[in-house]
């Protein structure tokens, strides 16, 4: 279309202003940053194949986003005569690339991908890694179960219809090709429900999947026998039906998220490799080889990969990555800084203090309450309880069907006890759950809340309790609001103070230069600033000072601990950064000519919507808020939340946790909501962990959904969905407990005809499905979702 816009309207040179398209005009990356690819070990850690003439690499890519990005990087070999081939998986950002090592490097080619716009993402956790595969064996199974399903169904319909005696020989031919058709759908397409089935047997538990597999044994068994002994042409189609439709329910049900990971650790956002000097030069060395003394140059962006103390330069670190909380963390030279930040200034020196396996950030995951997997029945679905009875029922049936026949035309009891085994298979109950289940993953995908599988939905239908982290969960870890206090400021005060704040790089001084839209002079006469104390400058000739109230006022005493003011401007702690680093009531002090005027607080910036997410959650269940701050907050967060809800504050990681375990003890089904990773042990002990993002590419701890932030207040919506989804489950089964009544009176005379069974089957599978997907259709609608 835009081809055709600029040749209509004789434009087309613009495609001569370059000689390689596609070229972005952003400012072009340090040129040694993918220089760690050049490492012989790294590189043969993370491609999958290689010989003298190609190279084989994926590279995960998260910009890609429209077609434009898979045009562009499926013509790799236009922009690079040594790129072969390149495909790109869209909905896992991934690029499969094959290239001729001989004409590009594995560094050039991670280069060229950057100066077209699509950076590679190389994290610690692609080292040794082998590749994801799609897993396709689910799909050859669905695709061979249909085929077979619809090709042995139309061979069945002269059998329906009536074949007279002088067609015997094609009446023989239609079954034998029925037989064939049927082998691999019960020796490769049923092979899952098989396993699952084995597997529940061995723990002693009686699955779904074990009466489903007990009628595909029994029906293939009699249908067998009938072809072989020419007594009847058998239930194959009825066979074939059953694995089919289960396993397309269970596709839809199963619909995974590739471009999202439930399982993140700490190594799928520490960088493979980093700067270190040594000897006067600047060499890169893995992740895995640093060891303490190395000094380590952290240039603007990148990850602080072990804990160590600030040699050179002025530290700007964003924490969001353990805390969630955005605002970047002063620390000056001689400070102690913890793994897990991201440099957000001018490039750095660090010594290292402690490896990477013994930084506080490895020690915090490799917790046992970051790892485990929480509340004991999170595997356990209402379906195979509600089955187990059912199978229970089906097996008196069919025992007092032989017990009939046996008084009376035993010859009677194969066929009649076979039958019922056939039309009562449970495979409706599970049609019902896989439909329904996968179409309620699809209405919450779409409203950008995506669970890790089906059983989610259950545990959040379950749910009673709900613990909201504070810090980038309730609030905005992007935004803060600034509050200002004292003598009222005028319109020239508010711009010079504005105009003194653009000049330092100080996190509080940018946040008050944005909320006052600085604009003015780039340097001023007089500047000066103390580091963690303040900055002064003349603007218009008069002196203006900001900062803490001991800068102002000259007065030591100012900031100590007794006074309130022990955090004013002040946010370089070494404290435990698990904790979170609350800039809530931190205090910029300002003067005009040595005389104070006033101060702007700091406070937290709430989601919008958090008051209607409370009310509107569905009735009985109650709230907690963990908060690794203090409690300078509690009164805002119980006009917001209600006087009735439970707040803590000051909890650690391990705090969270125990506090939910604690929950979990007392009876609650807990539902967790955090952001960061100091809540990876609490979503992981919750009986339904979800982690908050504002990008789905950005940092989520393991969890089993992922939330959309700006969908927080859609939360009630959510759990009322989903408790939904049990009662349309169960209505459904009651659906097709009535077509099993009618089948049953059949098959308890022995009278169930391949015809009858080749009409309940399909009839009862597709209204089913039609029930399931427009009921869950229409409660979405209702709750608007």
């Amino acid at each position: 279309m835009v081809y055709q816009l600029l040749d209509q309207n004789g434009l087309t040179d613009y495609y001569t202003l370059n000689d390689h398209p596609g070229l972005t005009g952003q400012a072009e990356d340090r040129k040694d940053k993918f220089a760690f690819l050049e490492d012989e070990k790294i590189e043969s850690q993370l491609i999958s194949f290689r010989n003298e003439s190609e190279t084989h690499i994926s590279f995960y890519l998260p910009r890609i986003h429209c077609s434009s990005c898979l045009f562009l990087l499926e013509n790799l070999h236009r922009l690079h005569s040594g790129v072969i081939t390149s495909r790109v998986d869209f909905a896992a950002r991934t690029a499969f690339i094959v290239f001729d090592p001989r004409r590009i490097s594995l560094r050039e080619l991670a280069e060229l991908l950057s100066a077209i716009g699509y950076e590679p993402y190389i994290s610690l956790r692609d080292m040794g890694k082998s590749k994801p595969t799609v897993e396709k064996s689910s799909i050859y199974r669905l695709g061979i179960a249909g085929f077979c399903f619809a090709n042995i169904m139309l061979l069945s319909f002269p059998e329906y219809l009536g074949l007279d005696g002088t067609e015997k020989s094609l009446q023989l031919i239609f079954r034998s090709l029925n037989f064939i058709l049927s082998l691999p759908v019960f020796f490769y397409s049923a092979q899952p429900f098989y396993s699952a089935a084995w597997k529940g047997l061995k723990r002693r538990f009686l699955n779904i999947d074990a009466p489903i597999v007990l009628a595909i044994f029994v029906t293939f068994a009699r249908s067998a026998y009938e072809v072989l002994s020419g007594t009847g042409s058998g239930y194959f189609d009825s066979m074939t039906g059953i694995v089919f439709f289960m396993l397309a329910g269970r596709a839809l049900q199963d619909r995974t998220y590739r471009q999202l990971s439930f399982e993140r650790d700490y190594t799928s956002y520490f960088p493979i490799a980093v700067s270190v000097l040594a000897e006067g030069k600047k060499i890169s060395r893995p992740l895995p080889d640093l060891r303490c003394g190395d000094t380590l140059l952290i240039h603007h962006g990148e990850l602080i990969p072990a804990d160590g103390i600030l040699t050179r330069g002025e530290a700007l670190i964003d924490y969001s990555f353990v805390t969630g909380e955005s605002l970047p963390v002063l620390k000056e030279t001689g400070s102690f800084i913890y793994a897990g930040g991201r440099q957000t200034g001018a490039a750095i020196e660090l010594l290292v203090m402690k490896e990477v396996a013994q930084s506080y950030l490895t020690q915090l995951w490799e917790r046992e309450e970051f790892r485990k997997t929480g509340a004991t029945d999170k595997n356990t679905s209402f379906i195979h309880l509600l089955s187990r009875y059912f199978t229970y029922i089906v097996l008196a049936v069919a025992a007092s069907s032989a017990l009939y026949w046996w008084k009376h035309d035993p010859a009677r009891i194969w066929t009649a006890v076979t039958a019922v085994l056939i039309i009562a298979c449970p495979c409706a109950l599970l049609l019902s759950a896989t439909f329904t289940n996968g179409n309620i993953l699809r209405i919450l995908a779409k409203n950008h809340f995506y669970l890790r599988h089906a059983q989610v939905i259950e545990r959040i239908a379950a749910t009673n309790l709900i613990v909201f982290d504070k810090t980038g969960t309730l609030t905005t870890g992007s935004q803060q609001d600034l509050v200002y206090e004292g003598i009222p400021l005028s319109a020239p005060d508010r711009q010079a103070i504005a105009v003194l704040a653009a000049q330092s790089t100080h996190p509080l001084s940018k946040a008050l230069a944005q909320h006052l839209e600085a604009s003015g002079p780039s340097s001023l006469p007089g500047f000066r600033e103390v580091p963690g104390k303040g900055i002064e400058g003349r603007v218009n000739g008069e002196l203006v000072a900001i900062g803490s109230r001991s800068f102002i006022t000259d007065d030591p005493a100012a900031d100590l601990p007794g006074n309130d003011l022990s955090r004013d401007n002040d946010l370089s702690r070494d404290n435990d950064p698990s904790r979170g680093n609350d800039p809530s009531g931190t205090r910029v002090y300002v003067a005009r000519e040595r005389k104070l005027l006033g101060h702007f607080s700091i406070v937290n910036h709430y989601r919008e919507g958090i008051p209607r997410l409370v009310k509107e959650l569905p009735a009985g269940i109650s709230v907690s808020v963990l908060s690794g701050d203090n409690y300078r907050e509690r009164l805002r967060l119980q006009e917001m939340l209600g006087q009735n809800n439970n707040l803590l504050f000051d909890q650690s990681p391990h705090d969270k946790a125990a506090y939910i375990q604690q929950l979990q003890q007392q009876g609650s089904k807990v539902m967790m909501i955090g952001d960061g990773l100091n809540d990876a042990g609490a979503l992981q002990q919750s009986d339904t962990g979800i982690a908050l993002s504002e990008n789905s590419n950005h940092f989520t701890p393991a969890s089993d959904a992922i939330l959309d932030a700006q969908k927080l207040p859609l939360l009630g919506a959510f759990i009322r969905l989903c408790r939904a989804n049990r009662r349309i489950i169960i209505a459904s089964f009651i659906l097709s407990i009535l077509y099993n009544i009618i089948g049953l009176s059949f098959a308890v005379q022995g009278n169930l005809s391949p015809l009858i069974a080749a009409i309940l089957m399909p009839s009862s599978s597709l209204s089913l499905l039609l029930a399931t997907y427009g009921s869950s259709s229409l409660v979405a609608r209702l709750l608007r979702l």
